[in-house]
Order: structure tokens, then C-alpha cells, then sequence
């Protein structure tokens, strides 16, 4: 950042920008981070549009885009820090947000750990299974019906298409 830019930025611009520092931000908690993230965003909106507009506005007094470049600095430097700025708060964000997700997902993995998911040995056997082993699928005509079905359903389709 240069000193100029931030020289030319008023008291809450420059405060905001050193709310995005790296030790500003290192110990905010998720929902402040959040808050800084949408006022920094909207401040950087409102440069990018303000840059936008005048330099639109430039491109027929000067004859050309290029050449109302240099003129329209200010805004477009002030864009920068706060794109800058933005990016900043934005990777501490996701720091926290992978933080969240893999607290949620240590919580789960316990919970799940704590009730019993393997097969119950003390089960009763059902359908002449021993207790402990998996049942073996039985093979029905449903699937084959299901199969052929499905491919006379695709020739019907193809013939529509054929007979256009």
C-alpha cells in the first residue's frame, strides 16, 4: 500500500484498513470476522463503482479509455487497498470456517463411536443366519424385469426417433 493512498483516505477508511490487519484479526471470532468481511466488501464496492462511473464518464471528453487511465487514480488506488484488505479478512474467514467444520465433524465421528454400529452378537438369528454374519441377498426376477423394461422402453424411443 502506498503512504499516499492512505494518506488521501478519510479517519473511518483508515480505521477499517487496520481492522484488516494480520494481528487485528487473528483473534476475532467468527461472527465478527464475518461483519468485518461484508464492511470491507461494501467499501471496496463502492470504489470499484465510483472508479467505474467516472471512468466511463471520461471516455468521451478524452477520447478514449486508455487516456482517462492516469485521471482516475485515486479511485482505483483506494479499490486496490481495499481489495487488499478484503482478501485478508477473507483467508481468515476460511481459517475459521475449516476450524468450525472440523470441530463439527471430531463432535460426530465421537457421537457416532459412542452407539454401537457393528453387528450385534447377541442376536437372535433370523432366517436360519447364524448370529454375527451378514444374510446372503436372494436373487428375485424383479431386476430382470426392471433391466428388460428399461430396454424395450430405449427401442421405443429409438423407433419414435427413426420413423421423424
Amino acid at each position: 500500500m502506498s503512504r499516499a493512498v492512505l494518506n488521501s483516505m478519510t479517519d473511518a477508511e483508515r480505521l477499517l484498513v487496520a481492522e484488516t490487519e494480520r494481528d487485528a484479526i487473528a483473534d476475532l471470532p467468527e461472527d465478527d470476522l464475518l461483519d468485518l468481511h461484508s464492511r470491507v466488501r461494501r467499501a471496496r464496492t463502492k470504489y470499484v463503482k465510483n472508479y467505474r462511473q467516472a471512468a466511463s464518464a471520461k471516455v468521451e471528453a478524452v477520447g478514449g479509455r486508455g487516456k482517462g487511465f492516469e485521471q482516475n487514480s485515486r479511485d482505483r488506488d483506494k479499490a486496490e487497498v481495499f481489495e487488499l484488505a478484503l482478501a485478508r479478512v477473507s483467508r481468515q474467514v476460511a481459517v475459521r470456517a475449516n476450524q468450525a467444520a472440523a470441530e463439527l465433524k471430531a463432535e460426530r465421528l465421537a457421537a457416532a463411536r459412542e452407539r454401537s454400529t457393528g453387528p450385534d452378537v447377541a442376536a437372535t438369528p433370523q432366517d436360519g443366519v447364524p448370529a454375527g454374519r451378514a444374510r446372503q441377498t436372494r436373487k428375485t426376477t424383479g431386476g430382470i424385469k426392471k433391466d428388460a423394461s428399461s430396454r424395450s422402453a430405449g427401442a421405443r424411443r429409438q423407433a419414435k426417433r427413426d420413423a421423424r
